[in-house]
């Protein structure tokens, strides 16, 4: 068993590090993780790194094994995907998913991991997060069969939103997003696509997760009488305005905000936070999620490629992190 582990850090706002830290031996009801490849969320990440989690949403924002405190230093970090060394005989040499920080080996109690089904490639599992946030989303937003949907902002959150609901039955779909390039994306997903001037308006539901002003009045003007746009978007510390004034109000229309910390009053009289990510892992068997993984660079790489994330120097949405034996 390694004594000690690699994690990254962030050291200050924009800057990050790799440091050695201490593996303890694991206990009765904890498990011992190596990982495989961990995953670096492209909005909600990008945004820790950069310093731009406002005072007032510092303790909202921890993650489950978070350490130090924002803006900085802070691990931080909830896509992790590794194989079980030490533990539970049931969860021995299994794949799992937890919570987890960018760091090499790790230990947490048994009940924070997650087991990979056989159906699913590690390499894809590290989307499962993700994925559960576009589960809880629907649950939010419970589409019915033969809506006219729009999803505004083809980011990471937005696509798996977009693939989910292309298993709906008799819905009109698209996927819309200032870059040209991601209608290549939803195809990819079997999602028709649309620049936001061309969508088709009209929509029961828009689902806005593009994390811009403009993207959120544009879901605005999409929707039909009586339409509502579930709010995926988390803007830091940035201000935004809502145009609330014209047709808002005579419309009927509603901005309702969704996010994963908590399960959806919808399902949380039957559902665990563990059935939700459970769920996620399972859809993850379609191949077509493959999509959302556009990048990849080794762990000891990350100090030099977060800041190129964070400032869109390097495109993402999901850009994934490989892990070798030697790393730990």
């Amino acid at each position: 068993m390694p004594r000690v582990a690699c994690a990254f850090w962030l050291s200050v706002s924009g800057q990050g590090e790799i440091r050695t830290v201490p593996v303890p031996e694991p206990r009765d009801d904890e498990v011992l993780v190596r990982t495989l490849c961990s995953g670096v969320s492209r909005g909600t990440e990008t945004l820790v790194f950069r310093g731009g989690v406002p005072e007032s949403q510092h303790a909202v924002m921890r993650a489950p094994f978070q350490e130090g405190d924002f803006p900085a230093p802070v691990k931080y970090g909830y896509l992790n995907v590794g194989v079980v060394e030490q533990g539970p005989s049931a969860l021995l040499g299994r794949t799992v998913f937890c919570l987890y920080p960018h760091q090499t080996h790790y230990v947490v109690p048994a009940s924070a991991v997650t087991p990979v089904p056989d159906s699913v490639p590690a390499s894809r599992a590290v989307l499962a997060g993700t994925v559960e946030t576009a589960v809880n989303a629907l649950w939010d937003a419970a589409p019915l069969v033969g809506d006219r949907i729009a999803v505004v902002g083809a980011g990471m959150v937005g696509c798996s939103v977009a693939a989910v609901l292309a298993r709906f039955p008799g819905v009109r779909l698209q996927l819309v997003d200032a870059d040209p390039a991601r209608a290549a994306t939803a195809e990819a997903l079997g999602v028709d696509f649309a620049l936001p001037q061309d969508a088709r308006g009209d929509c029961d539901l828009v689902v806005h997760a593009s994390a811009t002003e403009r993207g959120l009045a544009r879901s605005l003007e999409l929707l039909a009488q009586e339409g509502t746009v579930i709010e995926l978007s988390w803007y830091g510390d940035r201000q935004v305005s809502l145009p609330l004034g014209e047709a808002f109000h005579s419309r009927r229309l509603v901005v309702r905000s969704s996010q994963v910390g908590a399960v959806s009053p919808a399902r949380r009289a039957r559902r665990t936070f563990a059935d939700r990510l459970a769920l996620a892992l399972d859809l993850l068997a379609d191949p077509a999620f493959d999509a959302l993984v556009t990048g990849e660079s080794a762990f000891e790489d990350l100090p030099r490629v977060m800041p190129r994330l964070a400032s869109g120097d390097l495109p993402a949405l999901c850009h994934r992190i490989r892990y070798t034996p030697a790393d730990g």
